[in-house]
C-alpha cells in the first residue's frame, strides 16, 4: 500500500519506490531506500512527517504516494 494510506505510529518497511529516476534518486538521498524501516509521525492535509534513520523528513502527497510499504 502507498505510504500515504499507512496508519500513524506504525513502523513499516519500504517495499518499492515508484516514479522516474530523478524522483528515486531524491528519495534515496533522504534515506528512503527499499528495505528501510520508516514510521509516520504525523499527517496534515495529506502531507506527511516521517521518521527514517533517526531523523524526521517532511513529504508532500505526491512523493508519499510513490513509496510503497
Amino acid at each position: 500500500m502507498p505510504l500515504i494510506l499507512a496508519d500513524k505510529g506504525n513502523e513499516m518497511n519500504i517495499k518499492k519506490i515508484t516514479g522516474n529516476d530523478e524522483t528515486k534518486r531524491f528519495l534515496n538521498s533522504l534515506g528512503l531506500v527499499i528495505g528501510e524501516s520508516i514510521k509516520v509521525i504525523s499527517e496534515l492535509g495529506g502531507n506527511l512527517i516521517i521518521s527514517v534513520k533517526d531523523s524526521r523528513v517532511a513529504l508532500d502527497k505526491s512523493l508519499a504516494s510513490r513509496i510503497i510499504v
